[in-house]
């Protein structure tokens, strides 16, 4: 009888690996959105474990993410991931953690337990680089980011990885010392780009052809008004933007209706509302990354791209993650008996 074991990478042996690379991550959502277009998946709405209810603060969770891939490389697996929005505060610490756990779906044996933070910021900061591919403006050159955590970190730093013509970055924060250590590690690996820190969240919006939220807000704050013609938003941190935007951008664009329209985020409210539905959505990345529907189609659009993030796009990093360190021998194998 075979022995099965399973694959243990650290984020370090997932940054040994490759896993600091943006070029791995945009690879693997590309697949994993294409996939999704095709409906070739499996995706049960995430469970989010809030143990202090309604009373906790938004990021304040712990989240199952679990999504099959089929394809030429089928594979299973889950997230488990949790978060407290206080961690870099109170405790010197990131303020996400988890675990990526795969599956060989041939006998469903799990195969590799790997560290999940690190693949899940890049995997975000990879919607964003694939969104602005279709989305923004050709060769723009000035991006903002609001809020300038690990997340901002990797948001930008893969955009200035794949978009060699950005010439400024704007940055805000509500902790203005968080944005200068920002700025300061940017500029410290991209001399060529010009970094500012906005001493408003409203300047460094007005400034961007790309716009990206990464902040841990629940109350929106971006009015319509501050986008300037031709912006592209990714909205990652989802809370951040004004019902208007939604109503009033050319194009709104999702990774998953289904996952977009839940939990009370904007969207599901103005479903609630009778003011949006899945026919005003313009589409889902996927359909545009397989041509089903057009991404810009002039400079003047004002588009918004408003992610939940899918396990779909976990696990195809993960599974890329993985194959890279087995073909590497990079890692610690483990016994399951």
């Amino acid at each position: 009888m075979n022995q099965p074991s399973i694959c243990y990478l650290s984020k370090s042996d997932i940054q040994q690996a490759g896993g600091g690379s943006s070029d791995l991550y945009v690879t693997a959502l590309e697949r994993a959105l294409r996939l999704h277009a095709k409906g070739e998946f499996v995706q049960p709405l995430k469970p989010y474990l809030r143990a202090n209810g309604k009373e906790g603060h938004i990021a304040d969770r712990i989240i199952a993410m679990p999504a099959h891939l089929s394809g030429e490389s089928p594979v299973s697996g889950i997230k488990w991931i949790g978060s407290k929005h206080d961690n870099p505060v109170k405790r010197n610490l990131e303020r996400a953690s988890g675990l990526l756990i795969l599956n060989d779906p041939q006998t469903n044996y799990p195969i590799a337990v790997m560290e999940a933070s690190l693949i899940s910021a890049m995997r975000t900061a990879a919607v964003t680089v694939i969104g602005a591919n279709y989305l923004a403006k050709k060769n723009f050159q000035q991006i903002s980011c609001l809020g300038c955590g690990i997340i901002a970190k990797m948001q930008v730093t893969s955009m200035l990885e794949q978009f060699e013509q950005i010439r400024k970055v704007h940055l805000f924060d509500l902790n203005e010392a968080s944005a200068r250590k920002m700025a300061q590690h940017i500029q410290s690996q991209f001399e060529q780009v010009e970094v500012c820190v906005a001493d408003s969240a409203e300047k460094a919006v007005r400034q961007g052809e790309v716009v990206i939220t990464a902040t841990v807000t629940d109350q929106p704050y971006i009015p319509f008004e501050w986008l300037q013609k031709g912006a592209f938003i990714s909205n990652i941190s989802i809370m951040d933007v004004h019902k208007e935007v939604f109503l009033q951008a050319d194009k709104v664009i999702v990774d998953d209706w289904e996952q977009a329209n839940r939990e009370k985020k904007v969207i599901h409210q103005l479903v609630v509302e009778g003011k949006f539905s899945r026919e005003q959505l313009h589409a889902e990345l996927g359909e545009i990354l397989i041509g089903k529907k057009a991404g810009r189609e002039s400079e003047e659009e004002i588009i918004l791209l408003n992610p939940m993030g899918m396990a779909i796009e976990d696990i195809s990093s993960a599974y890329e993650v993985y194959r890279r360190a087995i073909a590497n021998n990079i890692g610690t194998a483990l016994s399951l008996y």
